[in-house]
């Protein structure tokens, strides 16, 4: 880490305010600005699978959000002087979840490309701070000064840590684990025998995978209030999966301080009284599963799917607790765009898409029961006449009849049940 402290350039009064102006609104940066200063963020880490996993990607978030208005406080206190850093307990797990994934302190390039886009947005400030040209250049030069400092203290310091826990998080079980999943993953050439030594896990017979996860930023307690516990939450939720589903083992890979990668030998995922007392114990964790593979190819496609449907749960920002891919293989193509699938829900469901939930479901419920209103009443366990008048009223709140527009009908409110609270 650096041990100088070499101050900055010294301001002249005029720009000192100016720079603490600037600062006060780099504090309270545009959802836009950010989401540019994310965008760089993420490109740095030079790892797709990194890059799309949501658990990361959030806590990355959460720690541009800090660096930035850690920057920007200090400059509104002291304009201009040196910002030593903070590591928050976000960044430090941040760090060692990298390590997790086989990545080492090359990882932290995320921050020096965060840079530029942290720059574009300062001098954006600062071309509105003044038309002075000689006060204008000065600012510019002192403030490129400290924010490159302050980065490069940061990944320092950030560097320091990693090389400490480096050793430690990285010997054992589960870090050979991971580098044997990665060649996997990335179809590298290993065979079965390979695989399975290293995995201690059979691979042939079929297999089925989940992704135990909880969001990074939710403020987790259980229900009496009292702080959860998440590393345990997580064990908790993936066993009661597998007793459930019957399995006698099951492979599990500490994915990141907030995520398991977890295999079952089933042919199916079932869920019971042991998994609803596990999730009720822990509010903030989600589960996905994939659907059931055959040996080697099926172990990774099982995972891919696990982890596409995690995606999916994070980029429409759904509640759902479990969800399984087969499920809702249709809504993630259909919601890669939210700008666009909100446009497909709009132009398909109109105002049935807010209306009251008993609607949908009746419609949702008549589609799986082909038609049928009969069944349709046994399986929403009311009356005939009821489903009917449900119906009659979807129908009339619909741009076009559910009977010329079913395939769109039934996509459109899968993405409602996913994804209730639509903009």
């Amino acid at each position: 880490m650096h041990t100088t402290s070499a101050p900055l350039p010294t301001l002249s009064p005029a720009v000192r305010e100016l720079f603490r102006k600037g600062a006060r609104e780099a504090l309270n940066p545009s959802e836009d600005e950010l989401a540019l200063l994310h965008e760089a963020t993420l490109a740095g880490y030079h790892s797709d699978r990194l890059a799309i996993d949501p658990t990361l990607t959030e806590a990355a978030r959460v720690v541009n959000v800090q660096n930035l208005r850690r920057w920007a406080a200090s400059n509104i206190s002291d304009p201009g002087e040196r910002v030593t850093p903070q590591l928050s307990t976000e960044a430090i797990r941040l760090s060692r979840d990298l390590v997790r994934r086989g990545l080492d302190s090359r990882a932290l390039d995320s921050y020096r490309t965060a840079q530029s886009a942290a720059w574009r947005l300062w001098m954006r400030i600062c071309f509105a701070l003044t038309t002075d040209a000689a006060q204008l250049q000065e600012l510019l030069d002192v403030s490129a000064l400290s924010i490159s400092t302050f980065l490069d203290d940061t990944v320092e310091a950030l560097t320091e840590v990693m090389q400490a826990d480096i050793e430690e998080l990285t010997r054992g079980t589960n870090a050979e684990r991971m580098a044997t999943l990665t060649l996997i993953l990335e179809g590298a050439p290993i065979t079965r025998a390979q695989a399975e030594l290293r995995l201690r896990y059979q691979l042939t017979g079929e297999h089925i995978a989940l992704v135990v996860w909880t969001d990074s930023t939710a403020d987790t307690a259980t229900a009496d209030g009292a702080p959860e516990d998440v590393a345990g939450s997580l064990e908790a939720v993936a066993d009661a999966f597998r007793q459930a589903s019957g399995a006698t083992r099951r492979l599990t890979l500490v994915a990141g301080a907030q995520s398991l990668w977890v295999w079952l030998p089933v042919t199916d995922v079932h869920t019971g009284e042991a998994v609803t007392a596990a999730l009720a114990a822990a509010p903030t964790v989600q589960v996905a599963i994939g659907r059931k593979g055959l040996g080697l190819e099926g172990f990774r496609r099982s995972h891919l799917d696990a982890t596409e449907t995690q995606r999916l749960v994070a980029r429409i920002d759904s509640d759902q607790r479990i969800t399984r891919y087969a499920e809702v293989q249709l809504v993630a193509l259909l919601t890669g765009d939210l700008t666009k699938a909100d446009e497909f829900v709009a132009d398909n469901l109109g105002a049935l898409a807010t209306a009251d939930p008993e609607l949908r479901d009746a419609v949702s419920a008549y589609v799986r029961e082909q038609f049928n209103a009969s069944r349709t009443a046994q399986r929403l366990y009311t009356h005939r006449n009821t489903v009917l008048r449900r119906l009659e009223r979807a129908d009339r709140l619909m741009p076009r009849p559910l009977v010329d527009n079913v395939t769109n009908v039934t996509a459109a409110l899968e993405i409602v049940r996913l994804r209730p609270n639509l903009r």
